[in-house]
């Protein structure tokens, strides 16, 4: 297998300041969405912060290694973040939601922390790979509501963010990759505005197609917030990689 990839974001069609970040690397394998909060510049910072330290690091060959180094890069953002409120921003949070994929073989591995997500094509179904850190899905993890209560909730409310507590946790999933699987790692700027059969079609289409779609639809809407996009495929070996 090799992979394309293509990627794409906006300040949308409200906001004068896009506060998202989009690293997008075929080569090492590796694609991230930052959604930056905070605020004036903070939100800026935050997001540029992360996609720049993901750039910066040198992956291990190994899929353990590469997600060690990937952790060891986003906790010193953290810290950076942290530090960068308290000696800046008078102590207000500079933060940004993550999600990180890197992919081995036929393995990728998701890292995430807030409300940016990842989700999995495979023939004909779509599969949201993530699950948001917000206070509906905390309650669904110790059974406080129901998965459809969960479903139909809608919260701008995030639990965990890179830069947004002293100590950051980070979800980890490890899930299969086959030849034709595409993956669509976006902000909430986009899959709160496009609606779920949107996101079907448009991962049916070649990466830069898809990704040109997705940004246009949103567009079209109202686009209440900035929204990033990044398509990646699991091309066929041997179609002109």
């Amino acid at each position: 297998m090799y992979w394309s990839s293509s990627a794409d974001t906006h300040c949308g069609n409200h906001r004068k300041r896009n506060e998202d970040a989009v690293f997008c690397s075929s080569r090492d394998r590796l694609w991230a969405v930052a959604d930056g909060m905070g605020g004036h510049n903070a939100g800026d910072f935050a997001s540029e912060a992360i996609v720049q330290a993901l750039a910066d690091i040198e992956l291990g060959k190994s899929l353990a290694d590469a997600v060690d180094g990937i952790e060891d890069c986003l906790l010193a953002v953290n810290d950076e973040l942290r530090r960068h409120a308290r000696l800046n921003c008078a102590g207000e949070t500079v933060g940004s939601t993550v999600v990180v994929l890197v992919v081995r073989g036929g393995v990728g591995v998701v890292l995430w922390a807030g409300d940016s997500r990842l989700y999995r094509l495979r023939e004909r179904k779509i599969e949201q790979i993530t699950r948001d850190h917000n206070p509906v899905s905390d309650l669904l993890d110790v059974g406080g509501v129901t998965e459809e209560e969960a479903v139909n909730a809608d919260t701008h409310i995030i639990t965990r963010a890179v830069g947004g507590q002293s100590e950051l946790h980070l979800d980890v999933a490890v899930f299969d990759i086959q030849p034709g699987d595409t993956v669509l790692l976006c902000s909430d700027g986009l899959y709160r505005e496009v609606m779920p059969h949107t996101l079907f079609n448009a991962l049916q289409q070649d990466v830069d197609v898809a990704v040109e779609t997705l940004v246009k639809e949103c567009l079209q809407g109202e686009a209440r917030d900035n929204l990033s996009v990044v398509v990646a495929r699991a091309e066929v070996a041997g179609r002109g990689a």
